[in-house]
């Protein structure tokens, strides 16, 4: 069973920094891909950004220039850093790692950026 453990969320003001960090039971070389994904109120979940295991990353245009995604495969670790934050990036943040045909979440962990 693969299991996905986020942290690093929290309250920042706008303009600051936080990086999430994304713990996975085992080598995060081992998925298809593995990405962040975020959910704001009222709002359908998003994809954020990913990795490819062949490298290939991908950002929504929200974030691109901002937010930088990484892996640490000796932690089997993923990463957001996320910088010059801006209100509308607050949500739930949820990790995922694909392994077709099987996708898997983490639990979420909340951004919260004030104005």
């Amino acid at each position: 069973q693969v299991q996905l453990v986020e942290s690093g969320g929290g309250l920042v003001q706008a303009g600051g920094s936080l990086r999430l960090s994304c713990a996975a039971s085992g080598s995060i070389f081992s998925f298809d891909a593995m990405g962040w994904y975020r959910q704001a109120p009222g709002k359908q979940r998003e994809l954020v950004a990913a990795i490819s295991s062949d490298g290939t990353i991908n950002y929504v245009d929200s974030v691109k220039g901002r937010f930088t995604i990484s892996g640490d495969n000796a932690k089997n670790t993923v990463y957001l850093q996320m910088n010059s934050l801006k209100p509308e990036d607050t949500a739930v943040y949820y990790c995922n790692a694909q392994l077709f045909p099987n996708y898997y979440w983490g639990q979420g962990t909340q951004v919260t950026v004030s104005s």
